[in-house]
């Protein structure tokens, strides 16, 4: 996508600097903005490689060192419109699904038998467990822990004398299928960051020394397991750095050659495996130091991208599968897609420290997850797309993939895998606000409200300094963050903050105490080849102290020159889709989860006229919790000329129609001109993304 941002006439826009490897100090001050004491050093580039973190495990030799550092689960406090996603989940669908999903009852489950005897022992419940687990630490909810720790206690308790797990049926059947595991380990080891519980370092060695007796036919033989090794191989980097055992780096490379070659081409066009598979090259550079598995992700990334992505939000049509001939914005991406891509993008993060992952989570994150779930996340529905106008239960194949009701929203067993695996998206985005360093400092990685609690190293103390910063902001609908220092355990330290600058940003601007700092040209690097970076702040902080970031927004226009010259509005990290009025008809449920199709009460079927400007309208960010991503509270709304496409319809069996190709030549006798509004994309679950441009 980043090539095919298009200039509209009267939009401004500028090359955004590269970021780059080097680093260069800002020219000093005599004294630091707003205290006395050193000037601040004011650097841009990327984050340090070299280096150990004193407090948090990262990756030990001979990995290559990440970057970024996770943070215990519950180090980050979410607050605003991300905290109401995760107190909605939580009293929602996610949080309440062992009252609706026969895959969560416990006294039925193969899971919560000691012996793996029982019902139900495949993905659904891990897939659930991992983001409930994650969702009640980060909440501090009791009542989640309690239950979530019930589970985990008797997946621990089910390990067999010679170290495999769960239920037998994943061990019985036509092959030993370790998928299910994989899974489960995620949220042991959230587990385990929470509370210290001694058992569970031992539990996964013993785990993974079974596997090392598995005959080479037996280990990852086939299925998802073979397609999304990475999960595995993850897990077991994520124990060698806790324990330093060399013979998990042997697993890792068996793990690696086992599994489905990613590193060779893209071994399926299965959505949800794209999502989860194409990293794996990445993840397995970290152990051969060989930037070309590094290149085969990226790789991998814009092979999909550029077939089936040529749309807004982040994702691409795959729906069940990636097919050719259907990649226009009304093919659809599964929710589970979404959730896995996120997270791949997370790790990726961590892994490269390259500001363009980042900006790739945040798209989806916006733009394509909201919109999957009901304003309450009480229900869900299989499938979202960037142009979808009706979400009705009538089946949409062959121009969907599967039949049947794929788009109306249900809380309940008919979107199985979706249902369970929404849980972890916002709960792992929550927890990657804020990443560690090498050089023992903090980053702000993925913006939105939160307070961050984290140990940060000071040059005169070798036990460190807890820290403990508040991120207050509108962000994506507005341009400005501002970073509080509320609480040090010592009165001052000196370290790093790191503030990511996206790749859309032409030119941030920094305030320390009010003072504008000079922040140097970001150099060239080859991974980032237009804009974004990293600014470091390095000085000796005291509480008090305030970091305002502004991240200026322009709209801009991006031309899809492989998918019919369509065009998408962009602003910042949102993209835009026009408003269409919305009647939500339940059909099924009860009172506390209601299923409901939408149907629209407003034309669609509008192309631009971009030659007539677009005026951005604003509201300021409602304080506390609160749901952004409604259309009526959308805080941003755009303006813009437009004429209906006559000939653009709906398809007999209710699914929108093919975009036009653009440019379409209005018929003025026809179609008069028109002011339309567009609000963010993920506002809009009845929605038009890709617009066919009108020329007069």
């Amino acid at each position: 996508m980043e090539n095919m941002l298009n200039q509209a006439n009267h939009c401004q826009h500028s090359t955004p600097g590269a970021g780059g490897p080097a680093e260069t100090a800002a020219p000093a001050a005599s004294k630091s903005p707003g205290s006395p004491g050193e000037a601040p050093q004011v650097k841009a580039g990327e984050l340090p490689v070299q280096g150990s973190n004193s407090f948090y495990p990262g990756n030990r030799p001979p990995l290559v060192p990440n970057p970024l550092i996770k943070l215990p689960v519950g180090s980050i406090r979410p607050a605003g419109w991300l905290r109401f996603q995760l107190t909605a989940e939580a009293s929602g669908m996610v949080g309440r699904l062992q009252e609706i999903s026969p895959w969560c009852k416990f006294e039925e489950s193969a899971w919560a038998d000691p012996q793996g005897r029982g019902e139900r022992g495949w993905e659904e419940l891990p897939y659930w467990l991992r983001g409930f687990t994650d969702l009640g630490y980060i909440l501090g909810d009791e009542r989640i822990i309690r239950d979530a720790r019930r589970w985990l206690d008797a997946i621990l308790a089910s390990q067999r004398p010679d170290g495999f797990f769960g239920p037998q049926s994943n061990r019985e059947g036509p092959m030993v299928d370790l998928w299910p595991n994989m899974i489960v380990l995620y949220a042991l080891r959230s587990h385990y960051e929470a509370t210290g519980d001694e058992r569970v370092l031992p539990f996964m060695e013993r785990y993974f020394r079974w596997q090392m007796t598995l005959p080479l036919e037996q280990f990852l033989p086939g299925s998802w397991q073979k397609l999304r090794g990475g999960d595995n191989l993850d897990s077991i980097y994520w124990l060698y750095n806790r324990t330093g055992q060399a013979w998990l780096l042997d697993l890792a490379r068996l793990n690696h050659e086992r599994t489905s070659d990613w590193a060779g081409g893209i071994p399926s066009w299965h959505g949800v495996n794209i999502c989860q598979g194409f990293r794996e090259p990445a993840q397995y550079y970290q152990q051969t130091h060989d930037r070309r598995y590094l290149q085969a992700t990226e790789r991998n990334y814009r092979t999909v991208m550029e077939l089936y992505g040529q749309v807004p939000g982040g994702m691409f049509g795959a729906d069940e599968n990636a097919r050719p001939g259907f990649n226009g914005p009304r093919q659809a991406a599964e929710t589970c897609s979404m959730v896995e891509i996120m997270w791949s993008h997370e790790l990726l993060t961590s892994i490269t420290g390259d500001v363009t992952w980042a900006d790739r989570c945040e798209e989806v994150a916006f733009n394509s997850l909201p919109a999957a779930l009901t304003p309450d996340l009480k229900a869900l529905h299989y499938l979202t797309a960037p142009n979808l106008i009706q979400l009705d239960r009538a089946s949409k194949a062959p121009l969907l993939e599967n039949g049947g009701d794929m788009l109306s929203y249900s809380p309940f067993e008919q979107y199985r895998c979706c249902q369970h695996n929404v849980a972890f998206g916002w709960p792992y985005f929550a927890e990657h606000l804020w990443m560690a360093t090498r050089d023992e400092g903090l980053a702000a990685v993925l913006y939105a409200p939160s307070t961050v609690t984290a140990k940060v190293g000071d040059r005169s103390r070798a036990e460190g300094v807890e820290v403990t910063w508040e991120e207050e902001t509108g962000y994506p609908f507005s341009e400005e963050i501002e970073f509080r220092l509320v609480r040090m355990s010592h009165p001052r330290a000196f370290f790093p903050l790191y503030l990511r600058i996206p790749r859309w940003c032409a030119r941030p601007e920094v305030r320390l105490n009010g003072q504008e700092l000079t922040l140097p040209p970001f150099p060239p690097t080859a991974t980032v080849a237009v804009g974004g970076g990293w600014v470091s702040i390095s000085r000796t902080w005291r509480p008090g102290d305030r970091v305002l970031l502004r991240l200026p927004m322009q709209v801009v226009v991006h031309r899809w020159e492989k998918n019919r010259k369509a065009v998408s509005i962009y602003r910042g990290p949102l993209a835009f889709s026009l408003k269409i009025g919305e009647r939500w008809e339940r059909y099924a449920g009860n009172d506390d989860f209601p299923c409901y199709e939408v149907f629209p009460t407003t034309p669609w079927n509008y192309g631009l006229l971009l030659d007539k400007g677009i005026e951005v309208e604003t509201t300021t960010a409602a304080p506390g919790e609160w749901q952004p991503f409604t259309p009526e509270n959308a805080p941003i709304r755009l303006k813009v000329r437009a004429r209906r496409i006559p000939t653009w319809r709906q398809e007999t069996n209710g699914l929108i129609g093919e975009v036009p190709e653009s440019p379409v030549e209005s018929d003025k006798t026809e179609a008069a001109e028109e002011e339309v509004t567009l609000i963010p994309m993920g506002c809009a679950r009845l929605r038009i993304s890709a617009f066919p441009e009108v020329i007069p």
